[in-house]
């Protein structure tokens, strides 16, 4: 693996685990009012681009990364409608 392809893993990894802490913390706390639903739709609309881009290209650290980010995404703007219903 060259130097660039372990940045752009680390990279990738980096990516894929800035959702976690929010989508523990609400789904913990069950609070959602701090959550913006248009940021997390731009999120998402970014991740799918991201996406079809890594896929059109077969960049699998970018696929793997947004991948997740896309799943978290859609997991957070479920829990602000779920959560925010209550």
């Amino acid at each position: 693996m060259t130097w660039i392809e372990l940045v752009g893993h680390t990279g990738a990894f980096l990516t894929s685990v800035t959702f976690i802490p929010q989508v523990y913390k609400v789904w913990k706390t069950k609070s959602v009012n701090d959550l913006s639903l248009t940021m997390m739709f731009i999120v998402l609309t970014s991740t799918i681009i991201w996406l079809i881009y890594a896929v059109a290209l077969m960049l699998w650290p970018v696929i793997v990364a947004n991948s997740i980010v896309c799943f978290l995404s859609i997991l957070l703007i479920y829990f602000k409608l779920a959560y925010t219903r209550k």
